[in-house]
């Protein structure tokens, strides 16, 4: 099938935001919002493998059965003026600024917001790509759940005993709150947590502390200080030869990005994110802007590591970034400080640990009830916050800006 390919004929500047998570969505919206009044002189075109949003921060629910709210991405542009093309993005065309949608189809740009996310990253370890589940995607999440269902309904004659073992790879956040869904859901499961350091081990003492009783308490047997080697068909290898039985696997290990950014010829990182300069530009291609987990994003404690916190910001920043060009004005530099870490233990129990601009851990901590509360106003906050901006864009343009943790004195190469 020969390629199909829009052209450039109205004068119109193309804006083309690939990726519609939390921060594509952002800068969609934001930049949408922004730009209405000027619909003959501005077009932003978000393109997305499918037309429902995806809850990242509820995926754990949804492998561990929890119905979740649909959430449409072409209602949530309604009356906007950005348009939504549905397909997969399968190449970046730096030079003839291009975007191929499901390898037949070239859509062009003027300016590009590069938001494909991160997915988990099953490549280091022999059989986990073929053996474990990941929560990259809501049907990755559904395929866990079906699984754990199955698991959960065999020998149901055999009374309340042990119906498999579920082995959750990665102590993280993710781990965290994964193993503690499963294990309350599926009380018939055994559920071993693993990884390479002891839960709750960035918090501080006390939530640290809630974190493991909480763990304890639903039946969640935690093994820190331990690597896998290998993931089979129906156990995990680890380091020094140990083996333990797994009727499902999940794993949450890391993240990688997707080729595309590498492939076009832009600047990226050892993990093939996007290396912007302070306006979250491209240092390579400056029309292109890069955020969220596809994004190398320095600031003076480092660089920033893929949050929905962090990421909705950089969306944002984005699109006041490329209005301001459009004005003929320059981009302002980017800043953020992170503020807060909340981590669901279940449906009933959590943690909030709250944290300096660097995501070091500060004394204050939430648990309980009033940390499930606050979880849960942070999770859901995303889609109101889009409906918001649709209306007053301004008022998604406040996050806390990190104060001295953020200020870079210089950045060799930086202009």
């Amino acid at each position: 099938m020969s390629a199909q390919r829009e052209t450039r004929t109205d004068g119109t500047h193309h804006v083309v935001v690939l990726g519609a998570g939390y921060a594509g969505m952002a800068a969609a919206v934001q930049l949408a919002a922004r730009t209405g009044k000027r619909r003959d002189a501005v077009r932003v075109t978000v393109v997305n493998a499918g037309e429902r949003f995806t809850e990242r921060m509820r995926l754990h629910m949804t492998a561990a059965g929890r119905p979740l709210d649909a959430m449409g991405i072409p209602e949530m542009l309604e009356g906007t003026g950005a348009r939504f093309t549905r397909g997969w993005v399968t190449a970046v065309d730096a030079g003839a600024r291009t975007v191929r949608i499901d390898d037949e189809h070239d859509l062009p740009y003027d300016t590009l917001v590069y938001a494909l996310g991160g997915v988990a990253d099953t490549s280091p370890v022999p059989g986990a790509d073929d053996y474990a589940y990941t929560l990259s995607s809501a049907q990755d999440a559904q395929l866990l759940d079906d699984r754990l269902k199955a698991l959960d309904g065999e020998d149901d004659e055999g009374g309340a005993g042990i119906h498999g073992t579920v082995v959750v790879v990665g102590t993280g956040l993710t781990g965290i709150e994964s193993a503690a869904e499963i294990a309350e859901r599926y009380p018939r499961l055994d559920v071993v947590l693993l990884g390479g350091e002891q839960p709750g081990a960035t918090m501080n003492a006390k939530a640290a502390a809630h974190v493991r009783a909480a763990l304890d308490r639903l039946g969640v047997r935690v093994r820190g200080g331990v690597r896998v080697a290998k993931v089979l068909a129906g156990s995990v290898e680890l380091e020094g030869g140990e083996s333990i039985a797994a009727d499902a696997v999940l794993w949450t290990g890391g993240t990688r990005v997707a080729p595309l950014a590498a492939a076009a010829g832009l600047d990226v990182d050892a993990r093939g994110r996007i290396v912007t300069d302070r306006a979250l530009r491209s240092v390579s291609h400056p029309e292109v802007y890069a955020v969220g987990d596809a994004a190398a994003i320095r600031q003076g404690y480092g660089v920033m590591h893929g949050t929905c916190q962090g990421g909705m910001p950089t969306g944002v920043h984005a699109a006041l970034s490329i209005d301001r060009v459009l004005r003929g004005k320059e981009p302002r530099p980017f800043r953020f400080g992170y503020y807060h870490t909340p981590v669901s233990l279940g449906r009933g129990d959590a943690v909030v640990q709250f944290t300096r601009p660097d995501d070091s851990p500060r004394r204050i901590c939430l648990v309980g009830a009033v940390a499930v509360r606050y979880k849960e106003t942070v999770t859901a906050s995303p889609w109101p916050t889009y409906g918001r901006m649709k209306k007053m864009p301004a008022s998604g343009a406040f996050w806390p800006r990190g104060g001295r943790f953020t200020r870079i004195r210089r950045i060799r190469g930086d202009k």
